[in-house]
């Protein structure tokens, strides 16, 4: 899985690239501070409950959470099933 720290995702957000961005967190975390990404918590992965995230199967996906630890498990999950382009926000 690639990582992409929060710099180089301004750059890229700022160059205008088109991306998808997945908080993997609790649904109060995103309540209280979001970078505007779609809200799918771990859970709902670990669930295999993947039905909103099947759309992006073979596009680029950048999970995020507050450390980059929840984000990476889900990375590792959705790579197991078969999501080519995943990248874990770092930091």
């Amino acid at each position: 899985m690639n990582t992409i720290n929060p710099e180089e995702l301004k750059k890229r957000l700022d160059a205008g690239d088109s991306v998808h961005l997945v908080d993997v967190r609790e649904p109060s975390e995103h309540a209280e501070f979001n970078i505007g990404g779609l809200l799918y918590p771990l859970g709902k992965i670990r669930e295999l409950d993947l039905a909103g995230l099947e759309p992006m199967k073979d596009d680029e996906i950048i999970l995020y959470c507050r450390s980059g630890n929840r984000s990476g498990q889900a990375g590792l999950m959705l790579e197991s099933m078969g999501y080519r382009k995943v990248v874990n926000l770092s930091g």
